[in-house]
């Protein structure tokens, strides 16, 4: 606690330095579930205690570059919908996620990942919107933000524009078939 009492200075430094938004990438979640369990979403409300505006914690499996084969599902997820982070960042693309999980954050928004950093290969517009498409089928487009999965910086330039480029082509074809 006295480290998330920590962290909690450096983003009250931050907010009064003129950050908008708040991103806590927390990787030991998800690997030492366990300890999670007893003291991780308390140390996370500690983190972000007295911190207004978007807050975000980012669950992290590792990076694509690092880590090449991921779980189909956190070990430690439901349990940040109790958190005071207002949205929550997950990889879902590589990991192949079984998206029936995000039901189990409302009321948090949700950062989704929908573009395969292990994978070279650019996504189509059209792998993309299904990606966000199978996310809307649990979440509702208000609570719902397409987001790469963790690790782009590993990409080449060229290949990580392109990512980015289909991920914005993505979910403008699905926006446009919001009511």
């Amino acid at each position: 606690m006295a480290f998330a009492a920590a962290v909690n200075e450096e983003i009250r430094d931050l907010k009064a330095a003129g950050a908008d938004v708040i991103q806590i990438d927390e990787p030991w979640l998800q690997a030492r579930h366990e300890r999670a369990a007893r003291y991780g979403v308390k140390a996370i409300n500690r983190a972000l205690e007295g911190i207004a505006g978007t807050t975000v914690v980012h669950l992290c499996f590792g990076y694509a570059a690092a880590v090449k084969e991921k779980p189909s599902g956190y070990s430690f997820l439901p349990q940040l919908a109790d958190s005071s982070a207002t949205q929550i960042s997950i990889e879902a693309a590589q990991p192949r996620l079984d998206l029936g999980v995000l039901r189990d954050l409302a009321p948090k928004t949700v950062l989704l990942g929908v573009i395969d950093l292990a994978d070279p290969a650019i996504e189509s517009a059209e792998v993309v919107a299904g990606r966000i498409r199978a996310g809307l089928a649990h979440v509702g487009p208000e609570r719902l933000v397409a987001a790469p999965d963790c690790g782009m910086k590993y990409l080449p330039r060229e290949v990580a524009y392109g990512k980015l480029k289909a991920l914005a082509e993505g979910a403008a074809l699905v926006r446009r078939r919001l009511p």
